[in-house]
């Protein structure tokens, strides 16, 4: 996980808790920048590919049980309007 601190990240990380996956999607497409979930395997995917984010989601929730995992964004305004979705179930200011 070094080398992506090291890519020059404009934020912080944070982890999502209880994710709604239709709202987790919809919020995702309207980012702006890059957005990256990281395992604390060190599996890194950018989550702006819908590719990217079957093969993460389907990560995330190995055998039934969810993985840690942290999301890194580009862009100030995707993390604050990710890490709202994540602390009030919602994309609304």
């Amino acid at each position: 996980m070094d080398n992506l601190m090291n890519e020059n990240f404009s934020s912080r990380a944070f982890e999502m808790n209880q994710v709604d996956v239709k709202k987790f999607m919809k919020a995702l497409d309207m980012c702006k920048g890059n957005v990256y979930l990281v395992t604390d395997e060190g599996d890194r995917f950018n989550l702006k590919s819908k590719l990217s984010q079957i093969t993460g989601l389907v990560k995330l929730i190995e055998g039934g049980n969810l993985v840690q995992a942290r999301i890194y964004c580009e862009n100030p305004e995707d993390e604050s309007l990710l890490f709202r979705l994540n602390l009030f179930g919602s994309d609304e200011e």
